[in-house]
Parts: structure tokens; sequence; C-alpha cells
């Protein structure tokens, strides 16, 4: 039988606690965690500085098991996506990117997703289940373990397959093992958490994880927004823009909005002005994300001639703004096309921008 104490799922307190359960000294935790954080290594017998003992009582008790590579792909821009399968048959990717100095890489939180963006290649599949903190950080260990030599794993986005703040709890502990020195040691401002404006999981987030949030805004009116993004039904822009004014951020630190902009949708010159009228009271930067189209959608991407009118009028306002460089679009591991597509196969109707469900059913079907 397979030990039930996996122990990526672990923070340090909660692996001393863990060690102190069967007798040893809270130290334990911080070996075990530099031979697994540091070094690289998953098999306890390897842990040469655990007595014989010590060993022999994890391998009966604990677990270190990574996901397994299903599937790679490798875009022509470098660009490397996984297919993980996780230890229950379920699966999810996560995405490699490289750049000159830098190693990024993207997490998925949940199988599947219960938001319904339409734009989302994610959202069709309804969700089937949150991750734990160990399938996420287990998913930047395997993708470390892929890196030659000498480098490493730089920054992590949770903006792979799920809804971040809709598994808070698992979430923020993965984002703590990340971040901590005994940990893979990621600086806080290198870890990036996503969400589409669950606002009351924003009043809950703590206050660490707080300045690492990012934003996905996408419109400017309700109207739109709800349209094109159920969970707007709840917390509509001028609640969730409220409590994020209402959260306090630390000096020099920023929310980063994002902004997917779809051809004739929201990406006009008054969608422009709106949302600097919007931000103007926001501590923030602005993401632009030229939308990336997949086949399960029919919205199509923005002329370069609007993108470039949109961000120069937010530059124009004070505000900074980057057009995020799409990335591995030819094997669906840009922004909004990671959907698992090997997974087990599951019946989904066809979504249009005016047909999505309010984000609620796949949640309360879930027990959520």
């Amino acid at each position: 039988m397979m030990a039930s104490v996996h122990l990526l799922d672990l923070d340090l307190p909660g692996l001393e606690g863990f060690f102190q359960g069967f007798g040893e000294r809270p130290f334990r935790a911080r070996q075990v965690m530099h031979w697994l954080y540091k070094r690289g290594v998953t098999d306890f017998e390897a842990m040469t500085d655990l007595g014989r003992a010590v060993r022999q009582e994890l391998g009966r008790r604990a677990r270190l098991d990574l996901p397994a590579i299903a599937a790679e792909q490798v875009s022509v821009d470098g660009t490397r996506k996984l297919l993980v399968e996780l230890g229950d048959g379920e699966r999810v990717e996560t995405v490699l990117i490289p750049d000159e100095d830098r190693l990024t890489q993207c997490v998925s939180s949940q199988v599947g997703c219960a938001m319904a963006c339409a734009f989302c290649r994610t959202g069709a599949s309804g969700l089937r289940r949150n991750l734990t903190a160990g399938e996420i950080v287990g998913q930047v260990v395997l993708g470390q373990s892929l890196v030659p030599p000498g480098s490493r794993v730089t920054n992590v986005v949770f903006m792979g397959m799920g809804e971040p703040l809709h598994n808070l709890e698992n979430v923020v502990r993965a984002f703590r093992i990340l971040s901590s020195d005994d940990g893979l040691n990621i600086t806080r401002r290198r870890l990036t958490v996503s969400t589409c404006g669950l606002a009351d999981a924003v009043r809950r987030l703590p206050a660490d994880v707080l300045p690492s949030l990012a934003v996905s805004l996408n419109a400017t009116t309700d109207e739109v927004r709800s349209r094109i993004m159920p969970v707007n039904r709840r917390h509509p822009i001028a609640e969730l823009l409220g409590v994020l004014r209402d959260r306090p951020l630390p000096p020099r630190c920023r929310y980063t909005i994002e902004y997917v902009l779809l051809g004739g949708v929201n990406d006009s010159l008054e969608d422009a002005r709106r949302l600097v009228r919007l931000l103007s009271k926001l501590r923030c930067k602005v993401n632009l994300i030229p939308y990336n189209p997949h086949r399960e959608s029919a919205f199509a991407a923005p002329e370069p001639e609007r993108v470039e009118a949109f961000q120069q009028h937010l530059l124009g306002k004070g505000f900074t703004t980057v057009v995020r460089k799409s990335r591995g679009q030819d094997i669906l591991a840009a922004c909004g096309q990671l959907g698992a597509e090997e997974a087990r196969p599951r019946s989904c109707p066809s979504m249009g921008p005016r047909d999505t469900p309010h984000p609620g059913d796949n949640a309360r079907r879930l027990g959520g």
C-alpha cells in the first residue's frame, strides 16, 4: 500500500511535525528538504546523512514520487510543454519558458477549471479536482530535474490549468514551499499567482502572497466581462477593484492587471480610456495579452495596430504597460491554450462567448 504522507505536501513546520510524530528530532526536516530541493534527490536511500533506521522509517511512512511525464512537446521558440500524470491517473500540463536571463515555469493548480472563461481552453473542460500542494510543487521539482546542471527554474507563475484562488489553501502552501530558504528558494518577486477575480478569496489571501497577485480583468464594463468571464456575475468589476484598493501593499509593490485583448470585443481605444479610469486609484502595472486562438473558441486575435494604440494610450497616462509576447503557440502552450488534450476524454458542449455557465455550477457539482 502506498504511504499516505507525501513529503512534497509539507512545508518546514509540517515536516518537523512529521518527524516528531515518530520520535525523530525536528532537524531531520531540514536535512530532507536539502536533499530534495537543493540536490534533487527523491530516493530516501540516497539521503546518506540520515541513519539507516530513519531511512527505513521514511520508506514505511512517506513517499516522494514526482508526477510522471506522459507526453512532451517542444515549440519552435524553445518553449517546452509537459503533460504530466498524477498518482490517480489525472493529467495536467506545465510549461517551461526559457528566456535570456531566466527560466519561467507555468504550473497548474487544478485538473480542469470551474470558471468557464469563454476564451480559455482549460475552462471548457470543467473542474475535476484540486491539486494538492505537493502536486503543484512536484511540477517545479520535475521541471528543475530537466534543466542542464548549473541552470534552474528562476520564475514560477500559477497560470496553468485551473483558478489558483479556487484552490487557495494548497496554492498558498505551495507558494511558501517554493519561496522558502529550505525549499526551492525562489524569491517571492519571481512568483506570480493569477486569479480571474475571486474577490472573496483575494480578501483571504495572506499578506505574504498578496504582492505576487496578478488579476485577469479583460474587460472594462460589467456587460462584456460577464459575457466572457462568468465570475463577474458574482464579483463585478467595482467589487473586485475595491477589494484590491482596500488590501494594503508593501512599499514599491504593485498588482499586475492582466488584460487579454480579444479582437473586436475589448480592444478599442474607448476600452483603453475606460481602463485608465478604472485603474486610476490602484497601484498596478498592466500586462496586455493579445489573444491566442485555439480551435474550441470563436474569438479572434486583435489587429497589431489596435494593440499598439491600446498600449500607447496607457503609457501616455503613466501606466507601466507591457505587451506579453506569446510563447509556444504552435504546441498550444500559450496563455489560455492549455487543456491536457491527451487526458481521458470527456464530453463537453461547445460554448461560444454568449453561452457560458456560471462558475459556481461546477463548484457546486464537486461539493465546493
